[in-house]
């Protein structure tokens, strides 16, 4: 296994870790007791966070690991590092106003989509060089 990706899949779950436990402390500071899933939008914004940054973890892992198999490991993985400090940025400039969002959610779908089609054009090459 490349030890490049895997590196970078460390650090995306390690950063899940951290948005999670940053919804625990949310709940605390703003006193949303679970099941509640609102009632104040600072808490809001961090579990947003957290949901989006999950949602995004299903695409970015099989694309970085596709890319990575199919393309290159040196690549994907700096793809990877690329969509990490998306998310980082994104969770930052979520924590203070939804509006400041944006460009870490640009940056990491970004490298998601460059993954993705990087992905499958990486898999079409492969399936014709074996076809030929």
């Amino acid at each position: 296994m490349p030890p490049l990706p895997s590196l970078v899949t460390v650090l995306a779950l390690i950063l899940y870790f951290v948005v999670s436990i940053n919804v625990g402390r949310a709940r605390n500071k703003y006193k949303i007791a679970a099941p509640q899933m609102s009632g104040n939008p600072n808490f809001e914004r961090v579990l947003r966070v957290q949901q989006n940054t999950l949602e995004q973890l299903i695409l970015f892992l099989p694309a970085l690991w596709l890319f990575s198999q199919f393309v290159n490991p040196v690549w994907g993985a700096g793809i990877g590092a690329v969509w990490v400090i998306g998310r980082v940025l994104y969770a930052w400039g979520y924590y203070q106003a939804a509006e400041k969002r944006a460009l870490g959610f640009g940056i990491s779908m970004l490298a998601n989509v460059v993954l993705l089609l990087g992905s499958l054009a990486g898999i079409v090459v492969t399936l014709f060089k074996t076809a030929l």
